[in-house]
Formats: C-alpha cells, sequence, structure tokens
C-alpha cells in the first residue's frame, strides 16, 4: 500500500464526515434520533461502496464498468479496514488521561448504585447471549459458538470496540463476527436512543421522571451540532508555549506513551503465559488479547505518573478529548464504511435474535431491577445505565441530560464515576477483549456459568446493599 493511496484514504473519510454532518444539520429526522454525525457519514460510505451502490450496478452492468464497486475503490477500503484496530487503541488511551482520578472512597460512595447495575446488565448481557447462541444459534442455525459475546461488545462497547476485535475475530475463525457486532452496534445507538427517549415519556406520566418540567432538556440549536457563534470556546486549553512545543503534539505523545506502555504490558502478560500456566495447561489467551483494554491501563498509569510528578500539570483533559473524540469519529466511519452487508444478510435471523434478546434484557432490568437496586432517584440514574447498556457512553448522557436537564439529581455525577469502576472490566475492558478467546478456549458453557455467578452476585448485592438504603 502506497502512501499516496494511505493519504487518499483519509481525504476520503474527512469528505464522508463532512457529508455527514451537513446531512445531519439538514435533517430534522436525524436530529430526533440524536445519530451521530460519524454513524450517517459511515451509513453514506457504505450506501455508496460496492456493498450497496456497487451491488446495484453490477446487476444492470458488465463486470468491468467502472461504478460496480461503488465510488470508493478497494485500495482506499484496504486502508479504511485497518484503521478501527489502529484508533480504537487511541480512544482507550485517552480515556482516564488528564482526569483526576478520585479517591475510591467518593467513587463508590456516589457512583456505587450505577456501578451495581451497570455490572450486572453487562455480565446479564453475556448470560442471554451464551444462552441464546447454546440452545438456539448453534443447534438450529449453526452460528459460531463466539456469537455468544455479541451483544456486550456491540451494545456496551460500541462500535470502536467491535471494530478493535476485528483482528481477534480473525484469528478465532470467525471473521464474520465483526461485521455482525458493527451491525448490532448501530441497530443498540438506535434503539437506546428511541426506546430511551419512549421510557422517559413513560416515566414522565407514571411520575418516575420527577426533574422533566418545561424545559425542554436539548434545545433546537444543540439538536443541530453547531454550537452558536458567541458561545463558542476554546477546544482545549494551551498549556505550553508554541516556540516550545505544540501542545495538542505533546498531548498526542501522552497517549502514544500510554499505547505503549500497554504494548509493553501486552507483551509481558503473552511472555508470563508461555513461561507459566500456557505449557502446563496448553491453554493461551493472551495472544489473542487485542491491545486497547491495556492501552486504558497505560492511560490510567501515565495519568498517576502526572499527578504525582508533574507540578506543572501539562496534560489538559479538554485536548485529551478532542483527540479521543477525532480518534472515535475516523474509526466508526471507517469500519461502517467497511462492512459486509452479504454477511448480515446471510446470518439475518441470528443477528435480529441476538438484537432483540439484548434491548429485552436492558428494557426488563431498568423497569424491573434498576428501582430496587438503586435507592434514590433510580429513573434518572437508571436511565443513564440504560442508555449504556444498549448503546455507547454517549447515549447514557444524552438520556440522562433529557431525564435530568438541571442535573438536580446525583445521577450525571455517579454515571461519570460509575466508569472508573466500569470501563476497566467490562464495556471495552479486560473481560470484553478476553471474552472471545475465553469462549474459544473453555467453550461457552463454561463462560455461561461464570457470566451466572457474577451477574447473580452483582444482582444480589444491588439489591441487599444499595437497594435496602
Amino acid at each position: 500500500m502506497t502512501p499516496n493511496i494511505i493519504g487518499l484514504a483519509f481525504i476520503v473519510l474527512g469528505v464522508f464526515i463532512v457529508l455527514g454532518k451537513w446531512v445531519r444539520v439538514f435533517t430534522p429526522l436525524l436530529q430526533r434520533l440524536y445519530l451521530p454525525s460519524s454513524i450517517i457519514a459511515g451509513l453514506l460510505a457504505l450506501l455508496v461502496g460496492p456493498e450497496v451502490l456497487g451491488r446495484i450496478v453490477s446487476l444492470f452492468s458488465s463486470d468491468d464498468f467502472f461504478l460496480t464497486q461503488g465510488l470508493i475503490s478497494e485500495n482506499i477500503l484496504a486502508v479504511w479496514s485497518t484503521l478501527p484496530g489502529l484508533f480504537i487503541n487511541i480512544v482507550f488511551a485517552s480515556l482516564f488521561l488528564g482526569k483526576t482520578l478520585p479517591s475510591l472512597k467518593n467513587v463508590w460512595i456516589i457512583g456505587g448504585p450505577q456501578v451495581a447495575m451497570g455490572q450486572m446488565v453487562s455480565w446479564g448481557q453475556y448470560v442471554v447471549g451464551l444462552l441464546l447462541v447454546i440452545f438456539i444459534l448453534t443447534p438450529f442455525f449453526g452460528v459460531n459458538p463466539l456469537a455468544g459475546a455479541l451483544i456486550e461488545i456491540s451494545f456496551v462497547g460500541g462500535h470502536g470496540t467491535a471494530a478493535g476485535l476485528s483482528g481477534t475475530f480473525e484469528e478465532l475463525g470467525f471473521s464474520e463476527g465483526v461485521d455482525l457486532a458493527i451491525g448490532l452496534a448501530t441497530i443498540g445507538i438506535l434503539t437506546g436512543v428511541i426506546v430511551g427517549i419512549i421510557l422517559i415519556n413513560w416515566g414522565a406520566r407514571k411520575g418516575h421522571a420527577k426533574q422533566i418540567g418545561a424545559k425542554s432538556g436539548i434545545s433546537t440549536e444543540e439538536n443541530n451540532g453547531i454550537i452558536e457563534f458567541e458561545n463558542r470556546e476554546s477546544a482545549g486549553r494551551i498549556t505550553t508555549r508554541p516556540e516550545s512545543i505544540e501542545t495538542f503534539s505533546l498531548h498526542l505523545a501522552y497517549v502514544g506513551i500510554a499505547i505503549g506502555i500497554g504494548a509493553i504490558l501486552l507483551e509481558g502478560l503473552i511472555l508470563l503465559e508461555a513461561w507459566t500456566w500456557g505449557p502446563l495447561t496448553d491453554t493461551y489467551l493472551m495472544i489473542y488479547l487485542p491491545l486497547f483494554p491495556l492501552a486504558m491501563v497505560g492511560g490510567i498509569i501515565v495519568q498517576a505518573i502526572s499527578d504525582r510528578f508533574d507540578k506543572f500539570k501539562v496534560i489538559d483533559r479538554s485536548m485529551i478529548d478532542r483527540i479521543g473524540g477525532f480518534s472515535l469519529d475516523f474509526l466508526i466511519v471507517s469500519a461502517l464504511g467497511t462492512v459486509s452487508l452479504a454477511v448480515i444478510g446471510d446470518n439475518l435471523v441470528p443477528f435480529l435474535l441476538l438484537a432483540v434478546t439484548g434491548v429485552i434484557w436492558n428494557v426488563f432490568a431498568f423497569l424491573f431491577l434498576a428501582p430496587k437496586m438503586i435507592p434514590s432517584y433510580w429513573f434518572e440514574r437508571g436511565i443513564g445505565d440504560f442508555g449504556q447498556a444498549t448503546g455507547i457512553t454517549a447515549t447514557g448522557l444524552l438520556l440522562i441530560r433529557i431525564a435530568d436537564p438541571d442535573s438536580k439529581t446525583p445521577a450525571l455525577q455517579g454515571f461519570g464515576y460509575k466508569q472508573i469502576l466500569f470501563e476497566p472490566l467490562v464495556g471495552g475492558g479486560l473481560f470484553t477483549a478476553a471474552s472471545l478467546p475465553l469462549i474459544f478456549q473453555f467453550g461457552p458453557v463454561a463462560i455461561l456459568i461464570l457470566a451466572i455467578v457474577v451477574t447473580i452476585f452483582w444482582l444480589i448485592f444491588g439489591l441487599l446493599y444499595f437497594g435496602r438504603k
């Protein structure tokens, strides 16, 4: 692959991101669905690529017609297919950089109920997914047992995690899994927003959502995603003088160091396994573990060192947010643009069963378990967990914003604190990344038993510890 092709691939990505933004600005329906512009851009790329436009044109023309591959060449798609696995490392390395890590005591006091709820829902997604695989999808449709992890990978992990695990899917012989996962992630975001807003309207009618009043949670200006000119702020604080070093460059370097630490940790785990339990048990898991969850650990280490030794506090969270946001946008567009619709079509019934099962479990957990596990403001706090469990973190934040527009409840703060004890393990964390090799090595039944035990633990803990308060 030549440098010119790689450069052109990024230019084309940029074109679709711009198109996706302006399509959203002038399409009220997409605004009401709160679809991110990056998802719109990825869907546009999919429509004009070989999977949609190319297939339509090939029905009415010869194979050598220039549009049989759509408007995006194979070389560009080849570059795009490699980007999710790279950008996901940046996204996860950025999660905790620039954040002052609060004490675990404060995290537990404020965010504890949402930690228990989030963990229970996420582990429960493995339970329902593996049950579906063991009793229906594998016996009747011949689906790979690894599909039992797809609900949690796609719904809580989102597009980034789904695409970032593409290498693991390939190595474990389930290459179609990445297309199914990205498709499920798209379904998850759509249903998370739509079902979430339906639940908020229901909660307002029933008196559960007490913070919804005359004030609308999202203004017209916020809907189209454009900040008014007079309200625009700097994208990040400049913490270094440009003649010394560009601030953006320094922050990008810190992200790179976090990823490097993660790579060292991963290699260390691979070597440790090769020297210890690997030869004794003939079980090798670390070689299938992707880099991104350990890049997150690397970010925590870098931030801890910065808090201890950097008296100038040069790492600015808003600048890190820009780096992580840029990476996630490019990741989503490239991942959606390279999805194989043929794979989803060949597995349409299993795909729909996984999607419907995941949504039903999340709605059940919110309506029947959240009121018993969250001692106060269960609706406002639980709706955020529902949004994250069905879509992504941003979906949870959006639903909290609608249900509690003036932030009068601890929902937003608890949701933020929850991530510290949530994301390192599930939702794209260590177990999410390890779930595929674990199912591959030990089988779906063993992991189902583990998931049931952990789900029941968090359920009982939430009911008896937090629910009684």
